[in-house]
């Protein structure tokens, strides 16, 4: 039996204009994504986040990690980290991507929220170091979470669930329009973990 569901399923555009990001729904067996959920929680190097604001430097709870196909460097929040080499789980979990997005990538960063008092402020993924609209592939195990967009000028919000085993991508325009967040709440008291498959620039 395979572990992948929906295998004909149609993405839906969750964004109204300005932007596209596809929502597929869970497309791992709950099997599957517990696997995964226990082999990512024991295989990756998770350290805890780190960002300087204000020319103070801040150590945050939720846990992150960076792998990719070389050496790149990322930097956001005035802090860079260096890329450590694919793990078998997640070369299989971007195969996986790949396959579902008709894209390719070549890095990965992972977060880990350990319950609902973890959260991320409004961003946009767009960094110089980053390929302009280039495919960004988000997968979740773990707790359920709300995940919200907000228009930059119309302010407009978009919300949606994030459900265990799913995968979301934002793709075109969205990061030029669109800011996205992941809300704290009180609800929530179990782990989630969050893998963004991304193209980084060559050079």
């Amino acid at each position: 039996m395979s572990s992948l569901l929906f295998q004909n399923q149609e993405p839906v555009n969750i964004l109204p204009y300005d932007g596209e990001t596809l929502y597929y729904g869970p497309i791992f067996s709950d099997a599957a994504s517990a696997n995964y959920y226990n082999r990512l929680m024991e295989t990756i190097e998770w350290k805890n986040d780190e960002a300087f604001i204000f020319g103070k430097h801040f150590i945050t709870k939720r846990k992150v990690a960076w792998y990719g196909d070389r050496d790149f460097h990322y930097t956001y929040s005035k802090a860079t980290k260096h890329a450590l080499p694919w793990t078998p789980e997640l070369l299989k979990l971007k195969e996986i991507a790949e396959e579902k997005t008709k894209a390719t990538y070549n890095s990965c960063l992972l977060n880990l929220y350990h319950d609902g008092e973890e959260g991320m402020a409004y961003h946009s993924d767009d960094e110089k170091t980053l390929a302009r609209d280039a495919s960004i592939a988000s997968l979740s195990f773990g707790a359920e979470r709300r995940f919200l967009f907000r228009h930059k000028t119309k302010k407009e919000t978009v919300g949606l669930t994030l459900e265990n085993g799913s995968l979301l991508v934002m793709k075109g325009k969205t990061q030029t329009y669109w800011l996205h967040r992941l809300p704290k709440s009180k609800k929530v008291s179990t782990p989630r973990i969050n893998l963004t498959f991304r193209k980084m620039l060559q050079d």
